[in-house]
């Protein structure tokens, strides 16, 4: 009597089934790890935000781009936790990921921060809105509570600097930023500001206005852009 082989619930067989998962096992094999890390950046909207890395994702050198993987994803706000963790489960050795939200009108913002905190997910948040830390880029982090009223600001200062409308949309906005901006100033400023919140005994980031932790992150990665090159130049020099 011939062998019969062995079928799942779904009619697929087991040795079917096997040979699919040494398949994916060698297509991981395969795959290059990108030695400067794989940032999995996972943001609560749209457009500002997601516009803003993925600018700042495509300004990283061609030469460099296999080296440093920046993915940009959606989720809603209470999700940004659990949609991280799942998108790290693969590969977790080397995936760096990190939540991207501002307090606006968001409900549990410190919760939602500590939950990631404890997850080991970094968070880039900003207090009252992202176009606070975008202010930054042109020398100023005004005192503005309330995150439509920063966002008017924002747009009013960003006209007036780079004679353009400032649109949520805007897909080039990073690129308009550092180019009438100064990124390296931004960061430092807005490290500032929280080095005295904290110094002022402020443990919430509800409780930090202005403020932000975006520039955390930019600045990790603008430095292994940085540390990159120059390893580069010192090779190259000899």
């Amino acid at each position: 009597m011939a062998n019969k082989r062995k079928t799942t619930s779904h009619g697929e067989k087991s040795s079917d089934k096997r040979a699919g998962k040494r398949k994916d096992r060698n297509r991981r094999v395969g795959v290059r790890i990108p030695e400067l890390g794989y940032y999995l950046i996972v943001t609560d909207t749209q457009e500002t935000e997601k516009n803003y890395f993925e600018g700042l994702r495509d300004s990283i050198p061609s030469d460099l781009k296999e080296h440093l993987v920046i993915k940009v994803e959606k989720a809603k706000t209470v999700d940004l936790v659990q949609k991280a963790l799942e998108l790290i489960e693969r590969e977790s050795q080397y995936r760096i990921p990190w939540i991207v939200l501002d307090r606006d009108q968001v409900k549990d913002f410190d919760k939602i921060i500590q939950t990631a905190e404890k997850n080991s997910v970094r968070v880039g948040w900003s207090n009252p809105c992202f176009e606070i830390w975008m202010y930054a880029y042109f020398g100023e982090m005004p005192t503005i509570m309330e995150s439509y009223i920063c966002c008017e600001r924002f747009a009013e200062k960003f006209e007036k600097v780079t004679r353009q409308k400032y649109l949520k949309n805007d897909k080039n906005i990073y690129q308009k930023l550092i180019s009438h901006g100064d990124e390296e100033k931004a960061i430092q400023l807005a490290e500032r500001y929280l080095k005295i919140y904290v110094k002022n005994g402020a443990s919430k980031p509800s409780e930090m206005w202005p403020a932000s932790t975006v520039q955390l992150l930019v600045k990790e990665i603008q430095g292994k852009v940085k540390k990159f090159h120059d390893n580069i130049t010192k090779t190259e020099s000899h």
